[in-house]
């Protein structure tokens, strides 16, 4: 039996660069002293969620994939602690801005990039200001605890991106999020659908799915708005069902064991890759395929 330990964390973040980068070592050290191999933090946690806000100043926060200091920082600690860690930054390539991710792989050796490939736009979450659309394609990585695809909050609600990752041969799902309440005056009260929609993920492909949200109430300076993030991460089994979840303001480290053998037998089993009919899918190349 090949067991795999996933944690997922979810924390506050400040203003201070130094101060979250440091807070995200210490939730991944915790996970890790309580097994986990693989640990995912939230996305974009080096700063706050910057994107409320159309500023030119943010641009500066990015910064290239290569000589990043903040990378080097995790894909050392990747090493010491012996865990897969999928790190979210916020990329500069020459004139291109770009929502990353770099995959840490156990041994230390950074496996390579995924760019965020849907970009939402709307009150409160206006990502199109400051980032291109990912160009990278649907990923997935071999690491030491097995084959991973990651995608990156806005991704996780479309059932192309994890179908596609599967495909691949993904077994594990990540997502680094940041969603909570939203401008446009609906409640924060998106956190059980958000949930269900990977939850979705999990059943249909029969993975395990794992999403890590921020906590707290974040105003930008300046601003006269603010969000207030729902936390509620979560690690799905392979049927859809919640096995380990956080609260909604709480600072967390929550952790799942899962038989990866008897999840991938179960794969096999319910046929839904056997009774594929990709030649009946043009639709899904159109925008409008009415």
């Amino acid at each position: 039996m090949k067991t795999v330990t996933i944690a997922a964390t979810q924390m506050a973040c400040s203003a201070n660069p130094d101060e979250n980068v440091a807070k995200a070592e210490k939730l991944v050290r915790s996970a890790a002293a309580q097994g986990a191999q693989v640990v995912l933090l939230q996305e974009l946690f080096q700063n706050q969620y910057f994107c409320q806000v159309e500023d030119p100043a943010f641009y500066a926060l990015a910064k290239p994939f290569e000589g990043n200091e903040v990378l080097a920082h995790f894909q050392a600690l990747a090493k010491e602690l012996s865990v897969v860690l999928p790190v979210s930054f916020f990329e500069k390539a020459t004139n291109a801005h770009f929502n990353s991710l770099a995959i840490m792989d156990a041994t230390g050796e950074c496996l390579g990039i995924y760019r965020k490939s849907h970009i939402p736009h709307g009150a409160g979450y206006q990502e199109k200001y400051y980032f291109n659309p990912g160009d990278t394609g649907f990923q997935v990585w071999d690491t030491a605890v097995g084959r991973i695809g990651c995608g990156i909050c806005w991704d996780q609600w479309f059932p192309e991106c994890a179908r596609s990752m599967v495909l691949q041969g993904a077994d594990i799902l990540l997502y680094p999020t940041a969603i909570g309440s939203e401008l446009s005056g609906k409640a924060p009260s998106s956190n059980r659908k958000w949930q269900r929609a990977m939850q979705g993920h999990a059943a249909a492909n029969s993975v395990i799915v794992a999403a890590s949200n921020r906590i707290g109430r974040e105003q930008i300076a300046g601003s006269s708005t603010h969000l207030d993030f729902y936390g509620s991460s979560f690690i799905a089994n392979d049927y859809g069902e919640l096995v380990a979840e956080a609260g909604t303001d709480d600072e967390a480290v929550i952790l799942a064991t899962i038989d990866m053998d008897a999840m991938r037998f179960e794969r096999a089993a319910w046929g839904f890759f056997r009774d594929r009919r990709p030649e009946l899918y043009d639709d899904l190349m159109m925008l409008d395929a009415s």
